[in-house]
Parts: C-alpha cells; sequence; structure tokens
C-alpha cells in the first residue's frame, strides 16, 4: 500500500531516537490537525455528526469529546467525490518549506489510510507490528500509547499514515471486535465496493465503524489525548 513502508528505519536508529522523532511528528500534526478545523464549516461539522447519531436536529448532542472527535476526523479527511476536504484546503492555504518536517508531515496526513488493523506484535526496537486487516499487509506503528497497553490480537479501526518510515495514526483509535465487524458487515453502503482497498477508501465504510462504536457504547472506554 502506497504511503506505509514498515520497518525502514529499524536498523539505523535507537528506540530514543525513534521515539523522538515520533514526537515531534506528532506534535506538527496535532498543530496541522488544529489549523486544519479553522476550515470546516459548522455546517459541515453538522452533517458529519448527524450521520454519527450525534445530533437532534441542528444541535450537537455527544456524549463525550471523544464521539465528537469521530466527526471531526471524517470532516477533515473524507470529502464529496469531486470536491477537495479540509486537509487539503488548509494546505493550499499554508506555507510551509518544502523537505521540512512540517510539508513531510501533512503530504502525509493527506495521503491516510483508513482500515481495521490487527496488533500483531512488539517490534523489537520500538512501536508495533500491525496488520492491515482488509489488504492483509504488515506495516510497522509507533503509538507510544497503543505499546504500553494495547494486547497482542486486540483489533482497531483508524487512519495511519507514514511520514517516516513508520507508521503514525492520525488521532483516531476506535477498538473494535468481531461483533462490532459483523454489524458492520450488514451495512451493504459500507461494503458496496467488491475489492478491499475501495472498501477501506470509501468513507461511509469509517461512518459505518464510528456509528456502531458509538451505539455499543465503545466510545464510553476511550480517551483521546
Amino acid at each position: 500500500m502506497p504511503g506505509l513502508v514498515p520497518f525502514a528505519l529499524e536498523d539505523a536508529m535507537t528506540r530514543e531516537e525513534i521515539l523522538d522523532r515520533y514526537r515531534r511528528l506528532r506534535a506538527i500534526s496535532t498543530r496541522h490537525h488544529g489549523a486544519a478545523l479553522k476550515f470546516l464549516s459548522r455546517a459541515a461539522i453538522l452533517i458529519h455528526a448527524k450521520r454519527l447519531g450525534l445530533t437532534v436536529g441542528r444541535m450537537l448532542v455527544p456524549e463525550s469529546e471523544e464521539e465528537m472527535t469521530l466527526a471531526f476526523d471524517l470532516a477533515l479527511y473524507t470529502a464529496k467525490d469531486g470536491r477537495s476536504g479540509a486537509l487539503d484546503r488548509y494546505a493550499r492555504a499554508v506555507r510551509l518549506a518544502p523537505g521540512s518536517d512540517e510539508a513531510r508531515m501533512l503530504d502525509a496526513m493527506r495521503d491516510a489510510h483508513f482500515s481495521i488493523w490487527r496488533l500483531e506484535r512488539r517490534h523489537d526496537t520500538a512501536g508495533l507490528i500491525v496488520t492491515d486487516v482488509l489488504r492483509e499487509i504488515e506495516t510497522w506503528l509507533i503509538d507510544e500509547k497503543l505499546e504500553a497497553s494495547a494486547p497482542e490480537g486486540m483489533s482497531f479501526a483508524g487512519r495511519l499514515c507514514a511520514p517516516e518510515g513508520f507508521a503514525m495514526s492520525c488521532g483516531v483509535v476506535v477498538p473494535v471486535d468481531r461483533g462490532l465487524i459483523e454489524e458492520v458487515a450488514l451495512d451493504m453502503l459500507a461494503w458496496r465496493h467488491g475489492d478491499p482497498n475501495g472498501v477501506a477508501q470509501d468513507p461511509r465504510f469509517a461512518i459505518a465503524i464510528y456509528r456502531a462504536a458509538i451505539d455499543n457504547g465503545i466510545m464510553a472506554s476511550v480517551i483521546y489525548e
């Protein structure tokens, strides 16, 4: 899968060097997310929140900030066919030095890949080895919180991007289990594309997973930093 290249740095950097690099890029991605939110209208946010069942009329009624984070994720990373997304509009407006960490991070975020990921094992140096369940590709993921707490075999939904030789999450990690996946499998819109890559890239797949996570109370146990 383009953009997610596993294991490229493992022989060249120590654990602390990898984590230091990750922390710098994570801080940059956080700034990009905050700046890109300014390119979203309230109407756009309401549309995505409504798809997740987080509105009553034109009022937002999420039960937690984590539920709203899912709506912001959809608003930032998805767009109607033929229309630009918020991250793309932000990228056109901001002036970043070519080749800088800021430019590298933003390019990676714009090329993020959504899927269901299964944690296979800890990486020998830092992070985790995860498998893209839909595309059946292994990726080296750096995420300090997941590395510290997630059990092997855990599955989660979210977007990963690769600004370096390792992948990073784009902020949203939604734990999923067999029951939730089976529920999403009944949503014909989420599976309207026959090939795995088409399914993963269709925003309706992410919407179905996020909606099921909210409806089943999964987000009550999730805390985003």
